[in-house]
Order: C-alpha cells, then structure tokens, then sequence
C-alpha cells in the first residue's frame, strides 16, 4: 500500500482490528472468556452487577495472564491486559460490540430477565451467547423480537486452557449467526463445535455426565473408592482422552479398528449400560450396525485404518509427551 496516505492506512488498520466484544457476568467464566477475546487482539468490556466482581477482575486477570507467561503459553501478558476493560453500566459494556458473551449465574428467570435487556440494548447485528451449561436458549430467549440473533456458546473451563466451544442454536436461530459466531471463536484459537440439538447438557456435560453417574454408582455399590475412581480417570482413562477422543481411542485399541471393537467390545459395554437401567442403545445385543458405519467413517476420515500402526505410536508419542509434562494435581 505504498502510496497511501495516513488517513488511509489508518482505515485500513481499524477495519481489519478485531471488533469490539462484551462479556456479562465477570466471575470465573466471565474472567476467562474476557482472556480468550482479548489474547486474540479484541478490545474487552467486562460487566457485572456486583460492583465488587468488578473491583477483582484486573487481580485475577493478571494472575492468569501472568500463570499463562510462565507456562510459556503467552509472551507477554501487558497488551493482552491492557485491552480488558471493567464497565459498570450495562449499556456502556454492549455498545458498538459485534458479540455479548454472557457468562451469569445458571439461573432461567435470570437469563431471560438479562437476553431481554440485552436485546433492547444491543445493536440489531450483535450476537447474544449464553455461556449456559445445561439450558439450552429456547428456554429463555424465545419470546425475544431479536431471538434469532441468540445462541448458546458454552466453553470447557477455564476457556483458555481448553479451548471447545459448543454452539448451540436454537431452532429460531439464524444460520448466518452461527457461522458468525463459528468464525469469531476460530479467530480466537477455540475450536467450535456444532450442537445440531437442543439437549440439556449438550455434549460435553452429557459426557461427563455419564462418567460422573457411573462412579457414583461404582463407589455406592462398594465396587472402588472414590480416591480410586479418580485415579483410574486421572492416570489412565484421562490421561489418554487427552489426546485423542472415545471413538479413536476404540479405534486405536483394537487391531481392526473401531467396527472390529463394536463387535468384541460392544456387547460387553451394553450389558454394563443394561445393568444401570440404559435400555435403548443396542440392537440384539450389539450396536445397530448403521451407527458403528457412520461413527467409523468419521473416524477412519481423520485415522485411515490403513495407517493404524502409525496413529498407534503417535498416540503413544503424544501420552509420553503429557506424561512428561509433570505431576497431575493431587497425584
């Protein structure tokens, strides 16, 4: 842009710099959403009620940041800081900003009481994102003139260390919102994940949901300590989901691949689900064979079977990297 003026270079620079986003609710999540945004060049306006929470947000984001630099996973925490601003007044937080990431208490009446305001006070292109971990947006943002502006963006916590996101629309909500919201999250390193139903929970807290019941069940019925469940995740079965999912891990731990695993595997972890009251996951006593399909294509999309030696020592490779890396909390 050699013979531009001044004037137009600075165009330049102010329409490609990140847009301005607002988080609502600056406890934990808030904090943690307000480092995602900013480490990835957007000017931040963090907002609360609680004067209080506000007073704390530069401590605590300072803290992080500074965690973040010593870990080698941040250069320099000053501009990433400098960009996080604490405002007390809602409408001050909201204005001019392209995405209104709400991060408060898991509460309908308080949702819906706060998407309304927001609706109101928002510009008409902004995205309103719930960072609800269980209640889908329908719940209450539906009767909103604004709703399909409206989604549920709900983060892994602490958002900068675990970066899936998964959005959530509604059926009222647009598509152009969510491949907005899709493309400003994968600027800011996540990685978004589509949620094609409005399940409570989701994904991610249906998962850990599942884990988290079946060891309550193992420690009622005397089975193992719950010191002891926490160590078969910490050390093992967490240890290797860290780097690779469920479906790959049955993938890779069974020569064949992920069909020749439904069929030793699949019975034997029906009965499992039988035995605690699951009564619709299997045909005949095995996985329907067109569900094994599709969940293999995936798979094999990603870890070509042909090439399943080779997935096997890079998971290996990835496990001894992890494991060097130091103590787990609480080992």
């Amino acid at each position: 842009m050699a013979g531009a003026s001044a004037q137009e270079r600075s165009r330049v620079t102010e329409v490609s710099s990140p847009p301005p986003v607002a988080v609502v609710g600056a406890g934990s999540i808030g904090v943690a959403w307000a480092i995602v945004f900013a480490r990835a060049g957007h000017p931040v306006r963090v907002h609360d009620v609680d004067g209080a929470r506000l007073d704390a947000v530069h401590a605590e984001l300072d803290e992080r940041l500074e965690q973040l630099r010593l870990h080698g996973l941040l250069d320099d925490p000053a501009p990433v800081a400098a960009r996080v601003v604490v405002v007390a007044e809602l409408a001050d937080a909201v204005d001019g900003a392209v995405h209104v990431q709400e991060c408060v208490v898991e509460s309908e009446p308080v949702k819906r009481e706060l998407f309304a305001e927001l609706d109101r006070l928002c510009a008409d292109d902004a995205v309103l994102a719930s960072s609800s971990s269980m209640m889908p947006v329908s719940r209450f943002a539906a009767d909103l003139p604004g709703r399909a502006r409206c989604l549920v963006v709900h983060p892994g916590n602490p958002p900068y260390l675990l970066p899936v996101a998964e959005l959530v629309p509604a059926p009222f909500t647009a598509d152009e919102v969510v491949e907005r919201t899709h493309a400003l999250l994968a600027g800011a390193g996540m990685r978004p994940v589509r949620v094609h139903q409005e399940v409570e929970g989701f994904v991610y807290n249906r998962l850990q949901g599942a884990l988290l019941r079946e060891a309550y069940r193992l420690v009622r019925d005397g089975v193992a300590s719950a010191a002891d469940v926490d160590t078969v995740v910490s050390h093992g079965l967490g240890r290797r989901w860290a780097v690779i999912g469920p479906f790959a891990t049955a993938d890779l731990n069974t020569r064949g691949g992920i069909e020749r695993h439904a069929q030793v595997m699949g019975p034997a972890y029906l009965r499992m689900g039988e035995s605690a009251g699951e009564r619709d996951q299997g045909v005949d006593g095995t996985w329907p064979v067109e569900l094994v399909g599709e969940v293999a294509t995936s798979v094999h999309e990603r870890l070509p079977l042909e090439q399943w030696s080779e997935h096997v020592l890079r998971r290996d490779e990835a496990i001894m990297r992890l494991t060097a890396a130091g103590p787990e909390l609480g080992a």
